[in-house]
Formats: C-alpha cells, sequence, structure tokens
C-alpha cells in the first residue's frame, strides 16, 4: 500500500475522503466533485433531501479549507484508514451508471467503466484487501449485463427477461475470479462480496430457470445483517417472491420501513410486480401507476406506466 498510486482521479477520492469529515460528507462531496453526480442524484442515491446533500457538500469544502489540507494520496495506515470511504464513493458511481436515478437514459456506461477502473487500479494497489476485491467483482458481474438490460427502443428489460447470450462472459470470468479472491483472502462475509455472490448466482444459470433464488434468498438473510439498509431488504423481499412465492415477497414487504422509502419507486414497483403474479391484478396496476409517479427516469416511467396497462384482468 505505500506505492504511489498513479491515478489522479483515485488521489482526488482518498483525499476528499478525509477523516476531518462525517463518512455523509465525505460520501457527498466525492460524489458531486469527482464523481459527476448531480446533488439530486445523490441525494436519491442515499434516500435524502437535495437540501440536505447541497449542505453537507458546503460545509465539506468549508472544513478542508479552513484545514488547510492539499488533495494528495496518502500512504500507509492513513490511506487503508479512508479505503472503505473510496469503495463506498467508487460503489455509488457505479450504481448511478448501472441505474441512473433521473433523466431520458436508463443506464450511463461511461459512470459504470470510470467505477470499474478506478476499482482495478485499487485492486493492484491493495491485492490483500478482500473488499476491494469483493466491490471488483460486484461491479465487473454486474456490468456484465449492461447490454442485456435496454430493449431496443432503450425501456429496462427485467433480469427474468434478458437474453443472458448478451451477457459479457469476459467481465463474467473477471468478476469471478475477483471474487474468487476475495473469498480465499478470508472475506466471503463482507458486504461487497456477499453482494458479488449475490450476481453470481444469475451469472452462473445459463437460463433464468436455473436461477437459484433460495439460495439468492439466503444470502440476502446475511446480507440484512452485515449490511442493514432498506433497500437491501426491498432486494431480499425480491428474492424471497422467486424462491418462495408472491404471497412471501408481500409479506416482508410489510415488514419495511415504509417512511424512509416514500419516495422510492422501486418499492411500489416491487409491491406491484408481486401483486401481479399473484392474479391481483386491480391492486398491481394502482401500485404500477404510483411508482411511475415517483419515478423520475424517462425510461422507466414508461417502463411502468406499461406493466400498469397490462394489469387487465
Amino acid at each position: 500500500m505505500d506505492n504511489d498510486v498513479g491515478d489522479e482521479l483515485l488521489g482526488l477520492i482518498f483525499a476528499a475522503c478525509h477523516p476531518i469529515l462525517s463518512p455523509e460528507a465525505r460520501a457527498a462531496l466525492t460524489l458531486r466533485l469527482i464523481g459527476g453526480l448531480t446533488t439530486e442524484e445523490i441525494a436519491r442515491a442515499y434516500l435524502s433531501s437535495e437540501p440536505t446533500v447541497a449542505q453537507r457538500i458546503v460545509r465539506a469544502k468549508k472544513t478542508l479549507g479552513r484545514a488547510g489540507l492539499s488533495f494528495e494520496v496518502p500512504r500507509g495506515q492513513e490511506r487503508q484508514d479512508r479505503l472503505s470511504s473510496v469503495l463506498e464513493v467508487i460503489y455509488r458511481i457505479f450504481n448511478e451508471g448501472y441505474s441512473a436515478t433521473a433523466g431520458q437514459d436508463l443506464i450511463r456506461p461511461a459512470l459504470c467503466a470510470e467505477a470499474q477502473r478506478l476499482g482495478r487500479i485499487l485492486a493492484g494497489v491493495a491485492p490483500n484487501d478482500s473488499e476491494v476485491f469483493g466491490l471488483l467483482a460486484l461491479m465487473e458481474l454486474q456490468a456484465s449485463r449492461l447490454a442485456a438490460r435496454l430493449g431496443p427502443d432503450g425501456s429496462p428489460i427485467p433480469l427474468t427477461a434478458q437474453n443472458r447470450a448478451r451477457w459479457d462472459q469476459l467481465l463474467i470470468r473477471r468478476g469471478l475470479a475477483a471474487l474468487k479472491r476475495a473469498e480465499a483472502l478470508g472475506g466471503a462475509a463482507g458486504p461487497y462480496a456477499l453482494q458479488a455472490a449475490l450476481a453470481a448466482c444469475h451469472a452462473r444459470a445459463h437460463r433464468t430457470e436455473e436461477t437459484d433464488w433460495r439460495r439468492i434468498s439466503a444470502l440476502y438473510d446475511i446480507l440484512r445483517l452485515v449490511m442493514p439498509s432498506p433497500v437491501v431488504d426491498l432486494n431480499r423481499a425480491v428474492a424471497h417472491s422467486w424462491a418462495f412465492g408472491p404471497e412471501a415477497g408481500l409479506t416482508l414487504l410489510d415488514e419495511i420501513d415504509q417512511a424512509t422509502l416514500r419516495h422510492y419507486a422501486p418499492l411500489p414497483a416491487a409491491r406491484g410486480d408481486f401483486l401481479f403474479r399473484a392474479g391481483r391484478l386491480p391492486e398491481a396496476k394502482v401500485q404500477f401507476e404510483h411508482a411511475a409517479r415517483l419515478s423520475r427516469n424517462g425510461p422507466e416511467k414508461a417502463f411502468l406506466l406499461g406493466r400498469a396497462a397490462a394489469c387487465v384482468p
């Protein structure tokens, strides 16, 4: 870890992740100044409000300015101490590329590619850090699906309906190799490695019908303990709905913190899907329409309205 990082952008991320700032401020500052995300995108990624995020960014800039800190790459233990914050920022950049929170593009491949590039550089800098490889594995495996995520008209294609022949096999091999490295380093239970293991379940299934949803559900049961989050709980409900039926998913949805996700379109979208698969079409239609109203992404909104229109008894 004492070698130079060798990448200016990564160096800036490390510098902006100085412990003088709160974790929330570090993430907001780096995502805005370095990741290029808007305040709105950051707010949606953190389920927060735009004014709150804007205030964090302003305060973070002032704090760094008063401290007289320069944007430089730390070394040794200091660099190690900032690594978790750096990983989180790279993860958020990738997520915004994989599923854009607003605008007319559902995916932003350039953001995904930049996050993957930074992850590969970090893997060279920290060859013995399991979570670095866990994050790299997660990004490579998720990115392998990008070409299959959109239809010819730009509309989203759900994971269960994607043409898996279009998944990038090179990225899958890279992702599985990185996951193997993370597990060999003793990091199988780390939050990024667990998410990568989830992605690997899909990557290893040549057909949708071969997906091991029970294993995915079990991994989510572990992940929610390691990384508590209402979004993780939502994804867990989706997994359980496929493993044990839509009613099981609905039961888990009712246990989620509804207040935190009240403006989060994927929550009513998931409920609509569960209701649709349970044959409760009028209720599903209401949920899809609600999700469409919450969405700020054009293709996603159109997709949700299409699902609502399909709820014909």
